[in-house]
């Protein structure tokens, strides 16, 4: 069974009415980034942080996957799928992928401020005085910015094994996600979906750039490799 491995951002998860984090302007629901998303900034106002996650936690469980989830799932009956996200919401899971590596954590998991490796579900609002089992006030399980990625080896692992490669709903310059493009093997076809794309079909032929949304752009793609 061959291997597909799909890149996800933000794009395809607004699709299902979440908001994406980064405004017009460049600010996240009008707070600079890294007053929100760097341990500068839960140094300097944890109260701040943690609220910006816990709204997001709890739209997140407003929303649900949408036909873009859904025909990965599909996909999964006909090739060996992975899907490596850049997006912190459980989508993917919830239409049931069984395979999803998050490369900037998941808002519904929490972790202590003392270990990258104690993590665990949490589902409600996180809240100044929340303590792991150790004692140790507990954070949002996000890689913040300025922090290494833990799952960054895993996620170049998996790409370097693709026979295709889909890109949906990322602009691709978030480092160091957008590097792993360059680990997928010479020649591997790759398929880019986003509305406005930002980069155009490659000369070499083993791109190939579809101009739509994700809920119309994926199923109209996996329609095609099922056919394959």
């Amino acid at each position: 069974m061959k291997n597909i491995v799909v890149l996800t951002g933000a794009g395809i998860s607004a699709e299902s009415g979440l908001k994406t984090f980064r405004d017009a302007n460049g600010l996240w629901e009008g707070h600079d980034v890294m007053e929100v998303a760097s341990p500068q900034g839960f140094h300097n106002n944890p109260q701040l942080v943690l609220e910006f996650y816990n709204e997001r936690r709890r739209q997140l469980l407003s929303v649900y996957p949408n036909q873009a989830h859904l025909a990965l799932v599909e996909l999964e009956k006909h090739y060996n799928v992975h899907i490596i996200t850049q997006n912190v919401d459980d989508l993917h899971e919830r239409a049931g992928s069984s395979q999803v590596l998050h490369l900037h954590g998941e808002l519904l998991k929490a972790r202590s401020i003392a270990s990258t490796d104690d993590v665990f579900a949490w589902k409600k609002d996180i809240l100044l005085g929340d303590k792991c089992k150790k004692g140790y006030q507990i954070r949002p399980y996000i890689v913040w910015f300025g922090e290494a990625v833990p799952l960054l080896e895993d996620a170049i692992t998996i790409t370097e094994k693709a026979d295709y490669l889909i890109i949906i709903g990322t602009s691709m310059k978030v480092y160091p996600a957008a590097s792993l493009i360059d680990f997928a093997k010479a020649n591997t076809p790759i398929f880019f979906i986003d509305p406005k794309p930002v980069i155009k079909a490659a000369l070499n032929g083993n791109l190939t750039v579809i101009s739509e949304n994700a809920v119309k752009g994926v199923p109209t793609l996996v329609a095609s490799l099922i056919g394959k």
